[in-house]
């Protein structure tokens, strides 16, 4: 019967391996146990930029809303501002005066395009950043 060893013990003995044998353990262990050992998902996100155009081809997922224009129907406009953003009435006056201004910054693609059909329908002009 083997020798219990403890947690702590395995652990001070994996330190003391060399780069070659840690490697050859992490393999053994993927193998032995079905899993593998990749980084965590926050880990590709701290890539640098550069780093194989991989921050290229990630998707985009927070837009920003933006006014451009007001239109004809600009007390419907401020209505769907007030509504979409819960902004009381003076707030929502200022950001409809002030457009080209973001009605609403950093929401999803889906958000981003019910806001955009919302404030169309009344005249506003609308980008989706």
């Amino acid at each position: 019967m083997a020798t219990k060893i403890s947690v702590d013990d395995l652990l001070d003995h994996i330190g003391s391996l060399t780069l070659l044998e840690a490697a050859d353990l992490k393999k053994k262990m993927e193998d032995k146990f079905g899993v593998t050992a990749a980084a965590p998902m926050g880990m590709a996100m701290m890539a640098p930029a550069g780093a194989g155009g991989s921050a290229a081809a990630e998707e985009k997922t927070e837009f920003d809303v933006i006014l451009t224009s007001v239109g004809d129907k600009k007390i419907e406009v401020l209505k769907v501002v007030r509504e979409v953003t819960g902004l009381g009435l003076k707030e929502a006056k200022d950001l409809v005066d002030s457009a080209p201004k973001p009605v609403k910054e950093k929401v999803k693609k889906e958000d981003a395009d019910q806001m955009k059909a919302k404030l169309e329908a009344t005249g506003a002009k609308v980008e989706i950043k």
